[in-house]
């Protein structure tokens, strides 16, 4: 068994502000997927002015934290909220969904491609390559929260975390941040120099990560809440599974269907 490397979550208190690793690890996490989308608008020479993205970015961001705030809500804990609706504003207590917010950003990010007539699938094989760079960052935050542990568990690696009573547990945190971030950034990386046309890295995107995160999610210990759907899968399973066949129907329906017509 490993020791569980208490961190504290709050890295400065000035006063009632505090900044928190968590909010850190978001904020690297747009850093560097806004500067891994500059450097390839540079490098393969787009016609896209940078104010475009610059403000598209805006949008991406406002969707995830609406959309993963909202999806955490509908798809985790709606009966809680109901019950206590002031609750939805209170970020600081947690509560995001990783699912809400990518459909969140996708809205946002649908809408203002559209609105400002950008090439809709140039623009987000543009950009989805470098999400999982913060996917990989907000599972560290996680890992420092000492939340979304994993199940018991008695491989030598196992800990024990502060939240998860006194049995060593899976740091599933640290399996999702290396398979769905770093792994999936790096496929993502090379693939999108071989692919064949525009919304490919899209729809494979959706598949591997719908992948990596059902087989990550049987060493995480389901959510208090819902526990496992039919006994078998648990939420996060079941909207990755959704995401496995949009990006199948996407791949292999929608864009050969485009291309036929263009």
């Amino acid at each position: 068994m490993i020791r569980y490397p208490q961190i504290d979550p709050v890295i400065i208190k000035i006063g009632p502000l505090s900044l928190r690793w968590y909010g850190l690890m978001y904020v690297l996490g747009f850093a560097s997927s806004y500067l891994l989308t500059i450097y390839q608008l540079k490098k393969r020479a787009l016609k896209i002015e940078r104010a475009r993205i610059d403000d598209l970015y805006f949008y991406l961001i406002v969707g995830l934290i609406v959309g993963a705030r909202l999806g955490y809500i509908l798809f985790y804990n709606l009966l809680f909220y109901l019950e206590n609706p002031l609750e939805v504003f209170v970020l600081w207590h947690g509560g995001m969904s990783f699912h809400g917010g990518l459909i969140g950003a996708f809205i946002a990010g649908y809408v203002y491609i559209k609105r400002k007539k950008l090439g809709f699938f140039l623009i987000i094989d543009l950009i989805i390559p470098t999400c999982p760079v913060g996917i990989g960052f907000g599972r560290l935050g996680n890992f420092i929260n000492g939340e979304l542990f994993g199940r018991p568990t008695d491989v030598p690696w196992a800990m024990v975390f502060p939240q998860g009573g006194s049995l060593p547990r899976h740091p599933s945190q640290l399996y999702e941040a290396f398979f769905e971030g770093f792994l999936l950034f790096a496929i993502l990386w090379i693939y999108k120099d071989f692919k064949k046309r525009e919304g490919d890295v899209f729809a494979l995107f959706l598949i591997l990560y719908g992948c990596f995160r059902i087989f990550c999610e049987f060493f995480r210990e389901p959510d208090l809440q819902i526990g496992q759907i039919l006994g078998l899968f648990s939420m996060g399973q079941l909207l990755s599974g959704l995401m496995i066949a949009a990006g199948l129907f996407l791949k292999y329906y929608w864009l050969p269907k485009r291309s036929a017509r263009t």
